[in-house]
């Protein structure tokens, strides 16, 4: 199965190409904004590097939230208008589940995003399994949810968040990178179930923005 994994929610443009369990072309470039313009270029330069043909890719994959709100419309038009013209699945990914897998760790570890408004997106993993649901905390409450799984805490934070918990969990590992691995949330997508319908947004809570009144 050739299939193509995307990833824009957070602060990096992210695509990877894999057949079965080779990797055939990946990039993943840091940016804070700029994603919408980037995108498509990534992923016609790394078709081309691979050689591979559009009408050749089996599934399309692309990470579904939280995140920012603005990426995360980008990657996912992207992902299902490619996957509409093409006329093939796409398969949607959380994005904490992407960046905790980017980590081998078989520990409990957290992936944390900083959401601003001195909030955190967190979900605790432990052996390649989800230990807690997707959620968006205050940064003392993250800490006890952490707390309640493992009293010592998690051994690894992993994500743009991961600092704010710090100094709740002083001999974890930080590692504040600003995307998943692209090859980590390929496998993911190879590994996913049969999508039986277009992915759908994860948002954890509202958009900071708000309409004029």
């Amino acid at each position: 199965m050739i299939l193509l994994a995307l990833d824009t929610a957070l602060d990096a443009c992210t695509a990877c190409l894999l057949d079965g369990d080779r990797v055939l072309a990946a990039g993943s470039e840091p940016m804070p904004r700029g994603h919408q313009e980037r995108l498509a270029v990534l992923v016609d330069e790394l078709m081309a590097e691979a050689g591979v043909a559009f009408s050749a890719l089996d599934r399309i994959g692309v990470t579904v939230g939280p995140g920012s709100f603005t990426g995360l419309r980008v990657g996912m038009a992207f992902a299902k208008g490619l996957g509409f013209a093409l006329g093939k699945p796409v398969a949607g990914i959380g994005t904490l589940e992407a960046l905790a897998a980017s980590h081998s760790s078989q520990d409990l570890k957290a992936a944390v995003i900083d959401a601003r408004r001195e909030q955190v997106y967190v979900q605790a993993f432990r052996g390649g399994a989800a230990a807690s649901q997707p959620e968006a905390l205050g940064v003392a409450d993250a800490a006890e949810l952490l707390i309640k799984l493992d009293p010592s805490g998690p051994s690894l934070l992993i994500g743009s968040g991961g600092s704010l918990l710090a100094e709740a969990f002083p001999k974890a590992v930080l590692d504040g990178r600003s995307g998943a691995d692209p090859v980590a949330l390929a496998r993911l997508v190879a590994a996913a179930v049969e999508p039986s319908g277009p992915p759908e947004p994860l948002y954890l809570r509202a958009p900071d923005a708000k309409l004029p009144v």
